[in-house]
């Protein structure tokens, strides 16, 4: 039975998993006091450092680049949705979180009975960049080991 689709299941999971823990890690060093309900909306939230979205995606084309080859189906595949969803991180989530952090601004200052939106953050150029350093990282020991 072939289980290289769980190695590429275990890189993209693993590329979440360390992202995630590292947002973690950042903020309590920057808070150094969470209640749990903090840490659980840390852990889970999207936007910030490092991307996790670009980790766990690196992480899988990375273990199909190692088992497969850069040209096999499963790899390009892969590749086109790891450029769409950090072209949607970089571009369009960041757009749409500054938009929603101005409209808080707005709301704040007018006499509107309207509650403040929920900012769902994207990614600058830089934790793009580390996301995708740390899923290589993952995909390559997960392609090789596994």
């Amino acid at each position: 039975m072939d289980m290289s689709g769980l190695g590429g299941l275990i890189a993209f999971v693993l590329g979440w998993l360390v992202a995630q823990t590292g947002k973690l890690l950042g903020d309590l060093v920057s808070m150094k006091k969470m209640s749990f309900r903090q840490a659980l909306d840390c852990f889970t939230r999207s936007g910030g450092m490092p991307s996790g979205h670009t980790a766990s995606f690196g992480g899988l084309t990375t273990f199909f680049i190692v088992k497969y080859g850069i040209f096999a189906n499963i790899t390009v595949l892969a590749l086109a949705m790891t450029i769409i969803v950090i072209y949607d991180a970089v571009n369009v989530r960041y757009a749409v979180g500054e938009q929603g952090k101005l409209l808080n601004v707005m709301v704040a200052d007018g006499n509107q009975k309207t509650k403040k939106l929920r900012v769902v953050e994207g990614h600058t150029v830089p934790q793009v960049c580390v996301g995708a350093a740390i899923g290589i990282m993952i995909g390559l020991f997960c392609g090789f080991v596994l």
